[in-house]
């Protein structure tokens, strides 16, 4: 077997599927990446979302006894919706982040990294190969950078050349000991415009990312938004592109080249009020292909009340006190109760008076409270 002829199959065969770049690296340890995540594990600035142990994420010789290279991907999505429809006075919208624009990026990658696997077996047919998108223990990003994809940047995304940020990430771990490609230099230099951009201050130093801060995250979870992101979130519903929209070498980046990641405009910018009270078949039919799907609708209609109030959209209040009243989520209730607050109708807050009364869930009363409170800050939400 000619090692070197093999990968230059693999890198045009890779152009023919519809990769854009292809990367090798050695599966040595990530011996730097495991002292940062030992260092951020202590500092609690774990999202909970990863998977297997800091061993498992840095040794790639446990998920494959034999593994000599990784084979590293990136595929890249488009930053800009054409024609994205507006948001007016009656009609409010909130937004997706860019990553969860069009098909589910994770089975897409599959889909392509079968294909690049299934080439490699005609060609070696005793090969071993492990698939990873996102959800795998390897951090995508620190073996595309070792494979020379891009550098990692300040904000933590990996920064190609040609892309940009806008790329997604899976590999390969194989038993191929391929030549491994030169690691690309890192060119932030003394910028840090992502850092001081960042809503929450959760991009603590470059590279380093405390993910309990970060709204991308925070859009994500299910309990009670804390407080202290409410006024940060703003219109957003999944995720969040500050630290890579403000990124100089994201400016005017913006590649259509793979149509599964074609933003569908009333999808990637839905309309806030048919939400709140959406049922689940009508949610998974219009946003079940996507890949911030995953959380399912209520952290979504959560934030979807929380972009209300932002707006402080008067015409929203019939629908947030029919879900205040009647949903029998607490956090619905609960949030449905501090946007009618937020916004500050008489009927709102009114009803919020009215249904405290008949409140059971002492979380939701809190809300309801805070709700009331509001009215007398006289705050506008910006």
């Amino acid at each position: 077997m000619d090692i070197t002829m093999l990968k230059e199959e693999i890198i045009e065969y890779s152009k023919e599927i519809g990769i854009d770049q292809v990367g090798f690296a050695s599966a040595d340890v990530f011996t730097e990446l495991k002292a940062r995540l030992h260092a951020r594990e202590g500092l609690s600035y774990d999202s909970g979302f990863e998977k297997g142990s800091i061993e498992e994420r840095t040794e790639p010789r446990r998920l494959m006894d034999e593994a000599q290279s990784i084979i590293s991907i990136a595929i890249a999505y488009p930053s800009r919706i054409p024609s994205p429809p507006k948001s007016t006075k009656e009609e409010r919208r909130g937004i997706f982040c860019r990553a969860s624009w069009g098909m589910d990026y994770h089975h897409v990658l599959r889909d392509r990294l079968n294909k690049l696997m299934e080439f490699i077996q005609l060609k070696v047919p005793e090969v071993q190969c492990k698939i990873m998108v996102d959800t795998g223990e390897l951090s995508d990003r620190a073996v595309a950078e070792r494979a020379g994809i891009g550098f990692s940047g300040k904000n933590s995304f990996i920064i190609t050349e040609k892309y940009g940020s806008f790329v997604y990430l899976g590999e390969v771990i194989t038993n191929i000991p391929f030549v491994p490609d030169s690691p690309v230099e890192d060119s932030c230099g003394d910028c840090r415009i992502c850092m001081d951009a960042c809503p929450t201050g959760a991009l603590v130093q470059p590279g380093q990312l405390n993910a309990q801060m970060c709204l991308a995250f925070q859009t994500q979870t299910k309990d009670f938004l804390p407080d202290v992101f409410r006024e940060k979130i703003g219109t957003r519903l999944y995720g969040c592109d500050t630290c890579q929209a403000v990124c100089p070498r994201n400016k005017g980046i913006d590649f259509h080249l793979h149509k599964e990641f074609e933003p569908e405009p009333e999808v990637a910018k839905p309309l806030l009020k048919p939400m709140l009270r959406i049922s689940n078949r009508a949610f998974r039919e219009k946003f079940g292909h996507l890949s911030g799907f995953w959380r399912g609708k209520n952290p979504l209609q959560r934030n979807a009340m929380i972009a209300l109030a932002h707006y402080k959209d008067e015409t929203a209040v019939d629908e947030l006190i029919a879900v205040m009243t009647e949903d029998v989520r607490p956090v619905m209730r609960g949030t449905a109760a501090w946007s009618l607050g937020k916004i500050g109708t008489e009927k709102g807050l009114a009803a919020i008076k009215s249904a405290l009364g008949k409140e059971t869930d002492d979380r939701v009363i809190v809300e309801m409270e805070k709700g009331l409170a509001l009215q007398n800050k006289g705050s506008n939400v910006t």
